[in-house]
């Protein structure tokens, strides 16, 4: 029987490790991780304007993509 040596892919990163790797990767690429809160007004606004579908007014993952439309739209510089 032949083991294969240890390769970086397979090597197990402690979650803190793991953590500090994405903080990293974020910080490259010029990105911020922050916890932000979203009224119900909010997300009503987010409908009207037609940037998330009503039916999904309780997914977290659509409410986040509507808001990063959102930032988009109203303050990134255009060149």
């Amino acid at each position: 029987m032949t083991m294969n040596p240890p390769t970086a892919g397979s090597t197990n990163r402690s979650a803190a490790a793991e953590r500090m790797r994405r903080h990293r990767e974020r910080r490259q690429f010029g990105l911020r991780c922050v916890t932000l809160q979203v009224r119900d007004g909010e997300i009503e606004e987010l409908i009207r304007r037609g940037l998330l579908q009503a039916d999904m007014r309780n997914d977290v993952h659509e409410i986040r993509e509507a808001l990063y439309a959102h930032l988009d739209r109203t303050l990134r510089a255009t060149p």
